[in-house]
């Protein structure tokens, strides 16, 4: 391919609505165009890189025995109604009526069009088990559209559903796609982590979250230095660690804290430190008013507290509904006396009988709190968020909490979406049993951009090479030079007749600019072909990855070629079957 006959509008400027590395680049490098708020064109450059993804993807899915359909992206909110999301699943689904006041929406997922299809048609145990999945835009009404990419309205999506007869055969369709999607993530060269994970809106009993590790991803997640424990902080347990102090507390006792609303201003205040005070956290949990206690040190995982409810809907409470509840404002909330539907706490606060908290007064906090017996307690449950200090709760070991972009999910959804919509298949003894599901999904547009918040420098992109756009970048340093334009052309399909795909530069331009575009898109291999090593029968060589410059003769070139090819994908951590 020749650049000067091929749409790639390089940037030379940052776009001042790119926040992060991949949206800048992906913008620089020709490969989108922002259309409005979270939704883009994808330039050819671009979709080249989303094609070779989608291909790797495809031949996974069919290589675990799936079967690839296409779903409609506009769904009849009657599907919705019968799984009971149409309300739950929130803002986010944006709902549209036909000319005939009849409610719709655009899919965000597909797990009630695929169960529909399903109980349609499956009416015998002989027929499962069976795995579907499609590449299929979808659509989420992201109330703050950000980071390109990787937090867009519309995004391109692959998701497979599985149907099975039991629970057995619903665990071996998910560790089939598990397995699948260890090799998908292998195969596209970039370093990644599978992780506990909650399931989430999509529901179900359990699940895995495939995360890219990136210094600039929206997740943390928790990682074992010494075995294969991995889970995000959604999901993480919290080991509770040291012995309970069983000594009573003395009578509890009101003090005055004027103006001390935060943990650490009563800590001051009080010469304490803040691990022996309690945060009183409450929420409106499905309408009702409920109340969390942690330690004053600790963060609230609000994830936990949802599953602990079974909740669907979890806000904090407002300073209006703080006051109403607790008749003091935001800052002085405790359990003792407090009237709400109910108080949990997170299983330190069961380990001492001796805390300081708020009194549901204003200005005033308790010394001497027993929530045993000071307290309703509803349970003592993980409430709190992991830390870098707490043991891996396999084996103990020391956490690591890197950062990783979520780019794969696997959920086990057990009878979730078949008992609501009555999706059920006859078994050996002509008997009624609900289909037992499992869901998985990719982001493949979001992979093109987490694959660059990974791999970059301060010149540009570093694609790896199975997902590249392009392999090499052949670099004419004059185009004008006719001789030198032939032998170009020349070298361009001897290097793709030898199975290659190859950008060739013949731009009029100064080398100086194709140079700065060749590291900005960051194809995996650079060939520069210029008069004085055409003279010296040579091509200059350039890994991307690692900067290393060689020089290449040019007899016997496809030994050469291949030799240096083969270094790239080593310095890539791959192989050449690993890297197609």
């Amino acid at each position: 391919m020749r650049w000067s006959k091929y749409y790639l509008p390089t940037l030379k400027e940052h776009p001042a609505e790119a926040e992060v590395v991949s949206h800048r680049l992906l913008m620089r490098a020709g490969m989108i165009r922002k259309l409005t708020s979270g939704i883009y064109t994808y330039l050819p450059l671009g979709l080249r890189c989303l094609d070779k993804i989608a291909r790797i993807v495809r031949e996974e899915m069919n290589r675990a025995g799936a079967l690839e359909v296409f779903m409609p992206m506009v769904q009849p909110a009657d599907l919705w109604k019968e799984s009971g999301r149409w309300v739950v699943y929130g803002k986010e689904l944006l709902r549209i009526q036909d000319r005939h006041g009849r409610d719709y929406c655009l899919g965000p997922t597909h797990e009630e069009v695929i169960t529909d299809l399903i109980r349609g048609e499956i009416r015998s145990y002989r027929q499962l088990p069976v795995n579907l999945y499609q590449i299929q835009t979808k659509y989420r009404d992201e109330i703050r559209p950000r980071f390109g990419l990787m937090r867009g309205r519309e995004f391109i999506m692959k998701d497979a559903y599985s149907f099975d007869r039991d629970d057995e055969g619903a665990d071996a369709s998910y560790r089939a796609m598990y397995d699948a999607y260890m090799r998908t993530f292998t195969r596209f060269g970039m370093v990644f982590r599978a992780v506990e994970a909650d399931s989430g809106a999509i529901g179900g009993s359990f699940s895995h979250e495939f995360m890219v590790l990136a210094s600039t991803g929206e997740d943390t997640i928790a990682v074992c230095t010494a075995c294969d424990f991995a889970a995000n902080l959604e999901k993480a347990e919290a080991v509770l660690r040291g012995v309970g102090d069983e000594t009573q507390a003395p009578p509890m006792e009101q003090v005055a804290t004027p103006d001390k609303h935060t943990v650490e201003d009563v800590a001051e205040f009080l010469g304490v430190e803040p691990a022996r005070i309690l945060k009183t956290l409450l929420y409106e949990v499905d309408g009702r008013p409920v109340a969390a206690v942690i330690r004053g040190d600790r963060e609230l995982n609000e994830i936990k507290l949802k599953n602990v409810l079974d909740a669907n809907e979890l806000n904090l409470a407002t300073p209006e509904q703080v006051q109403a509840w607790t008749k003091a404002p935001v800052g002085f909330a405790g359990p003792v006396d407090l009237h709400v539907d109910a108080i949990w706490a997170d299983r330190e606060v069961g380990m001492s009988r001796d805390w300081i908290s708020g009194a549901n007064l204003p200005d005033t906090h308790l010394r001497h709190v027993d929530p045993a017996r000071d307290a309703v307690i509803a349970g003592y449950v993980d409430l709190r968020q992991v830390t870098a200090e707490d043991p891996c709760p396999r084996c103990g070991a020391a956490l690591q909490l890197p950062k990783g972009i979520e780019v794969g999910h696997v959920f086990k959804l057990g009878t979730k979406y078949s008992e609501a919509m009555g999706a059920r298949y006859l078994d050996e003894n002509g008997k009624e049993q609900l289909i037992i599901m499992g869901c998985y999904g990719i982001g493949v547009s979001r992979i093109m951009a987490a694959c660059l918040e990974q791999n970059n420098d301060e010149n540009g992109a570093l694609f790896p090479p199975p997902i590249a756009p392009f392999q090499i970048e052949l670099i004419l340093l004059n185009s004008k030079n006719q001789e030198l334009l032939a032998q170009a052309t020349a070298l361009h399909d001897r290097l793709e007749a030898m199975g290659f795909e190859v950008l060739l530069d013949d731009r009029d331009e100064r080398p100086g600019v194709k140079f700065k575009d060749a590291d900005l898109i960051g194809l995996p291999g650079q060939l520069i072909l210029g008069e004085k090593g055409l003279a010296r029968g040579v091509l200059e060589a350039k890994n991307r990855k690692t900067g290393e410059r060689t020089e290449l003769a040019l007899e016997d070139l496809e030994t050469h070629v291949r030799q240096w090819w083969q270094g790239i994908l080593k310095d890539w951590g791959l192989d050449e079957g690993k890297a197609s």
